[in-house]
């Protein structure tokens, strides 16, 4: 349902602004909002789940979001839309790492650990996909506000299989919160998200700089906040170790692409090239196809080869497929200029999901479950929301230049979104780089214990 949400959101965002008189400033926040509070408040969710008990922080979670999801299909202004996917946020904070823990402490190893984490990336590439194409139909037939009250189908269903089939969990001994970090860490990711979204009215403004610095000061207070501490929001022995920590990195990268890229895609499908809220479904599905196709083949040659191969390979074609996306124009075609990057993009980001997520929470204590499975969500999350405004802002500058010099609106815009995609495959080479330098050592050291029978459940 979460990941579900951010991608029928972006098919509905056209709809919705034009509705509610949202400008191209003010849409960002649409996501933002619902990226920062989710990203301010994973860590604090994740203890919560850890202390409070995994099962009943996912069950308060899912009535919480499903009444967010409520007001926001039910909004009557930009104001209150942006406010709802706030809400959205908070309690989205409560489901994904409870989830994501109580499969952790499940399945602690072995070959269970690989099929599950393996069925769990499934899933999510299932949800990417099935939002693109359910949010096009409801917003193409009945209306963009479906695309948020149909999530309580999804919470009904959720509450009564939690009620049924989950148990409960949660850390024994030390179970006190850090108020002092959670504020810490909220306020910083806050200031940071804030100063990149005020980027696009310039770089060097004083309110823009503020915020970025000030987000900074507080991120390095929260760090040093956490050597001190006794009971810490985020125990540093969760990111100091090499290979989780260049998961967690990694993961930050995919959020640019994934949640700030891809929103852009999504706004060239119907205000540059046309295309009605369901074909622009069908046309963002393609990636994910691929993604789920290739699945097994992937999980294959992590296993054979180990992550450094397979986390280098993977983003390169991640940025292959991005830089060919670069080249859309306003008078091309689907077929020829965006479909060949989005196929060459799924087999990239088939090699990165299929492990991901299992490194992220290799070797970590039952104890630390909860904040490592948010830490590991909110690592991809500040990713998308930091890339959203500053692609933005990028976005308005390239616009306001191109206009400047004569060309005409829908060229400017194509041109914008490739500018966008160029500086999004940078960050994947980045994210090549990051996994040949951390995925070192012995394979036995970085792969958890599976061996092939992994792969042949994954078939």
């Amino acid at each position: 349902m979460v990941v579900l949400d951010g991608t029928i959101v972006a098919i509905a965002l056209p709809a919705a602004q034009a509705e509610l008189g949202i400008d191209d400033s003010q849409r960002q926040w649409v996501v933002t909002a619902y990226a920062i509070t989710f990203s301010a408040l994973l860590l604090l969710g994740g203890r919560i789940a850890d202390y409070w008990g995994r099962k009943r922080t996912f069950m308060v979670g899912m009535v919480g979001f499903g009444a967010a999801s409520a007001w926001g299909g039910l909004a009557q202004s930009g104001t209150e839309l942006i406010a709802a996917r706030g809400l959205q946020g908070v309690f989205a904070a409560l489901l994904a790492p409870s989830a994501l823990a109580m499969l952790s402490v499940l399945f602690p190893r072995g070959r269970d650990r690989n099929v599950a984490f393996a069925v769990f990336g499934i899933i999510a590439g299932t949800g990417a996909a099935f939002g693109f194409l359910l949010g096009g139909a409801l917003t193409q037939y009945a209306d963009w506000r479906w695309c948020l009250l149909v999530n309580l189908f999804f919470v009904v269903a959720g509450l009564i299989g939690g009620k049924l089939l989950l148990v409960e969990s949660k850390a024994e001994g030390d179970t006190r919160y850090d108020l002092v970090g959670t504020v810490l860490v909220a306020l910083a990711l806050a200031s940071l998200v804030y100063g990149f979204a005020l980027a696009e009215h310039g770089w060097l403004e004083v309110d823009t700089l503020g915020f970025l610095a000030a987000g900074a000061v507080l991120m390095v207070a929260f760090l040093w906040w956490q050597t001190r501490t006794s009971h810490p929001l985020l125990p540093l022995r969760v990111v100091r170790d090499r290979t989780r920590g260049g998961a967690f990195l990694l993961q930050s990268f995919v959020g640019v692409v994934m949640v700030g890229a891809m929103l852009f895609l999504t706004f060239h499908f119907q205000i540059v090239l046309g295309m009605s809220p369901l074909a622009a479904g069908f046309g963002n599905v393609a990636m994910t196809v691929v993604i789920m196709a290739t699945a097994p083949i992937s999980t294959k040659l992590f296993t054979t080869f180990g992550p450094r191969m397979v986390l280098t390979v993977g983003p390169l074609l991640a940025a292959a497929g991005l830089l060919f996306l670069s080249g859309i124009t306003a008078e091309g075609s689907y077929w020829s200029e965006v479909l060949p990057g989005l196929v060459v993009m799924g087999l990239g980001f088939s090699l990165i999901f299929v492990p991901l997520q299992n490194l992220a929470l290799s070797g970590v204590d039952p104890h630390d479950a909860g904040v490592a499975s948010a830490f590991a969500n909110a690592s991809m999350h500040v990713g998308g929301s930091v890339a959203v405004a500053v692609f933005t802002a990028l976005y308005t500058s390239s616009v306001a230049d191109a206009l400047a010099e004569g060309t005409g609106q829908m060229p400017a815009f194509a041109n914008a979104y490739g500018d966008v995609f160029v500086v999004a495959a940078g960050v994947m080479v980045l994210g090549a780089l990051t996994s040949y330098v951390l995925f070192r050592g012995p394979r036995a050291t970085v792969v958890p214990v599976g061996g092939t029978e992994a792969v042949d459940a994954a078939h």
